[in-house]
């Protein structure tokens, strides 16, 4: 991915270097930028054929110095670069540009003379088209997923931005376009025409071949932020000229009808009205994708400033789209205290800031958010996420992760939530996010981490024989009000363990909010009923140093589960129910799936939660918190943080006026 050496690369065009992402990522390439006179062997830099690349082609013709061309990658961002957002990746070719077909780029040799024949490479790239399908990830994704879809059986005509670049390469012209909408009109008599708007056009940036006023009875103007995707999933055909939406259509199952020239065509899969002689070769949409996506951009890893893989790079595309997406209407917070609300407002408050109101106050626009344990008006519910912290969140520590969930709340097995919506839902898993749940399974047990991951002691020297870990709760805890029945409090729970296993050992580890006095549950006879009483001990090795692990409800038993433990509950937790453990309270109708852990793993820490980097400031990846948290590479706790901490500490019995 890197070049073994580095090379002088000579630019004139002042955004290579006003553009902090665009430098970095052909510094990381093996480029040192320069101004000035090219020496020889030296490089001259173009963006693709913008207005300022004849200045470097001019220098380049005058010394006769290759020229690299620098385009941005077929994922970009959320919105486009004329909003300021940076690109997630570049295409950098050496020897032409992927729309111009006068030239033979890079891209084309790739398609032209590579295999594409590896199964490896293959199996990627029908992964990766299978996940930007899911996630409706396309080039540009400012896209709501609330807008209804249009009713099926339209024609869809793809306009572009006037005099881009890759229309003009192609020879086209706005009389190319009217062509265009003529021949879908007289090749579906009578159907619905649907013109996709260009998002620059949508933004007010750059006009579009077509208006608003081209509307009549038959042809409707699309102006909305839909995704392409949906609009591939009604149409009944694809028409145009030479955008980047014809490539993402012929991954929608699409055989689009192409009146220009740009990269995609040639290979079998468009209906090429101008077609390009010197390609002949018939390619899959698997091998289409894996020379567009996989093997000829260069991809960004903005979180470890470093360059990365396809599959990173879209991994964090679906993170920071998904945080667009669900907060771009703007959040109304109702009765969040005022330690919680600088964490919300740092996670959801991304697009528009987040609006927080007095306790049952109506909100008067955005969407109604609360914290799922506090009383209040209906609305998305927000708790913790279950990779947390480094720190307890009763010392006032920011989370790392939150979960919003409109169906319900997951400790509350008393209705349905999203995430038992989603785990019920995760038979249509791909191989694909099966083996990155597999690998994050892997990288926190690795790297020894539970939720609040407080670098605890390790256990003491324990019996041998039998040993059953049995964690202690928080005594009010919503998940023992919302999740238990018979079994609901620590002594009850240490005597039904005891019953069951009269000969083992019985190993009590009170809940560290407890331990500190900041929550209710403390439990002083213990060891009537428990051999050993773990304090201040790490949940990691006192999990690894046990047989097996009981509990009511605890998030202690879900981390047994990813170190192979076996874990009995006496509540419903979230990951009881699905045939992983060894159920003792009345079981859910609701649950019906029988997953794997992997399939649990997935649907908990990737499809559920919302990760936010402290160190970007950004919507990104769980495997970046897991990074994060192992290198202890956060933010150190303010000493105000600190000292209201203590103060806490020191008026624990009225913690229930913070805590919610």
């Amino acid at each position: 991915m890197t070049q073994t050496a580095r090379e002088n690369l000579y630019v004139y065009n002042g955004g290579f270097l006003t553009q902090g992402r665009v430098r970095r990522i052909l510094q990381l390439s093996g480029f040192d930028i320069r101004l000035g006179t090219p020496d020889d062997g030296d490089l001259i830099g173009v963006w693709g054929q913008s207005p300022t690349a004849p200045r470097g082609e001019a220098v380049a013709e005058r010394k006769d110095a290759p020229i690299i061309r620098v385009e941005d990658s077929f994922l970009r961002s959320i919105k486009p670069g004329r909003d300021g957002e940076p690109p997630l990746g570049l295409n950098i070719d050496r020897n032409g540009v992927h729309f111009d077909p006068a030239t033979r780029s890079d891209l084309e040799t790739i398609l032209t003379e590579n295999p594409l024949d590896d199964t490896v490479l293959l199996n990627r790239a029908r992964a990766g088209m299978a996940l930007m399908q899911k996630h409706q990830i396309s080039k540009y994704n400012a896209t709501d997923p609330d807008l209804p879809a249009p009713d099926p059986g339209y024609v869809l005509v793809i306009d572009q931005t006037r005099k881009d670049a890759s229309v003009k390469a192609s020879g086209a012209d706005s009389n190319t376009f009217r062509e265009m909408l003529f021949f879908a009109m007289t090749e579906h008599p009578g159907a619905r025409i649907i013109i996709k708007t260009h998002p620059e056009t949508q933004a007010g940036h750059r006009d579009g071949y077509f208006k608003k006023e081209d509307a009549n009875y038959q042809i409707s103007v699309c102006t909305d932020r839909l995704s392409p995707w949906t609009l591939f999933e009604g149409a009944t055909a694809v028409y145009t000229v030479s955008s980047q939406a014809g490539f993402e259509a012929i991954l929608a199952g699409h055989k689009p009808v192409v009146f220009g020239q740009p990269f995609y065509i040639g290979w079998g899969l468009t209906d090429d009205r101008k077609p390009l002689q010197r390609r002949q070769r018939n390619l899959t949409r698997a091998q289409l994708f894996a020379a567009a996506m996989i093997l000829y951009p260069t991809w960004y890893d903005p979180f470890h400033d470093r360059l990365c893989s396809f599959e990173e790079a879209l991994a964090t595309m679906i993170s920071q789209s998904r945080a667009w997406r669900e907060d771009q209407h703007g959040w109304v917070a109702a009765g969040m205290r005022p330690w919680k609300r600088k964490p919300v407002q740092d996670v959801f408050g991304g697009v528009k800031p987040v609006r927080f109101l007095r306790r049952n106050a109506p909100a008067s626009d955005g969407k109604l958010m609360r914290w799922a344990s506090a009383d209040g008006p209906d609305g998305t519910l927000v708790e913790d996420g279950f990779v947390r912290s480094r720190g307890l969140g009763a010392d006032l520590i920011a989370p790392l992760s939150l979960v919003l969930d409109d169906v319900g709340i997951y400790y509350d097995s008393t209705r349905p939530s999203k995430l038992e919506n989603l785990i019920n839902q995760s038979g249509s898993l791909s191989e694909a996010e099966r083996n990155r749940a597999a690998a994050l399974i892997t990288r926190i047990t690795d790297a020894r981490l539970s939720k609040y991951n407080l670098g605890t002691d390790l256990p003491p020297s324990l019996p041998k024989g039998r040993r059953i870990l049995v964690p202690g709760q928080v005594a009010d805890d919503a998940s023992i009000i919302f999740g238990t029945t018979e079994i609901a409090d620590n002594a009850s729970l240490l005597q039904a363990v005891r019953a069951a296993n009269p000969a083992a050992i019985i190993i009590y580890k009170p809940h560290p909010d407890v331990e500190t006095g900041l929550r209710p549950g403390t439990l002083p006879d213990a060891a009537q009923f428990a051999d050993v009483v773990l304090t201040n001990t790490d949940p990691i090795a006192a999990i690894e140093a046990v047989d097996e692990v009981w509990t009511m409800t605890s998030l202690l038993g879900f981390e047994a589960l990813l170190r192979g433990k076996p874990v009995t509950c006496l509540g419903m937790p979230f990951y009881a129910g699905w045939g992983l453990t060894d159920d003792r309270a009345m079981p859910i109708p609701r649950r019906t799936a029988r997953v794997d852990l992997n399939a649990l793993v997935h649907a908990a820490l990737i499809d559920y939660p919302r990760y936010f980097d402290p160190i970007t400031r950004q919507a990104c990846p769980p495997e970046v918190i897991v990074d994060r948290i192992e290198n202890n590479d956060l933010p150190r706790h303010r000493l105000g943080n600190r000292l209201l901490a203590k103060a806490q500490g020191l008026m624990s019995g009225y913690a229930h006026l913070w805590r919610r």
